[in-house]
């Protein structure tokens, strides 16, 4: 066995692909159909899928009982995290208003998923 994605639901999957192939340079298509969209890295590593749902509902950051919880989040390793959350805002990301950890940018993508950039300083 192998994990070869994880998908992540949106109102529209083809929009939510193309933000995240605009954020992550170098990832390709290697799936594309009307509800279904399917990138990898270059490397051919473990990609990301997006499905479309009718009825999806954007998690709520940070939780709280009685909201819809995020299931899943992505960590994004950066070399730059200013100006990488920059571009990504730029791109189509919110900047989430909690931010519980100084060397961590937790932002939301267009659907609203959060997902974290920071550096590795080790």
């Amino acid at each position: 066995m192998r994990l070869v994605a994880a998908t992540l639901d949106a109102p529209d999957a083809r929009e939510l692909a193309d933000f995240y192939l605009r954020l992550l340079p170098g990832w390709r298509v290697c799936e594309d159909g009307p509800d279904w969209v399917h990138i990898r890295p270059p490397d051919g590593g473990t990609g990301l899928s997006f499905q479309t749902e009718p009825h999806y509902a954007p998690p709520v950051w940070p939780s709280g009982p009685d909201r819809q919880q995020m299931m899943i989040h992505l960590d994004i390793e950066v070399d730059d995290l200013e100006r990488e959350t920059v571009r990504a805002v730029a791109e189509g990301a919110r900047q989430a208003a909690y931010q519980p950890q100084a060397h961590v940018r937790v932002l939301l993508d267009p659907a609203g998923h959060p997902f974290c950039l920071y550096v590795d300083d080790q």
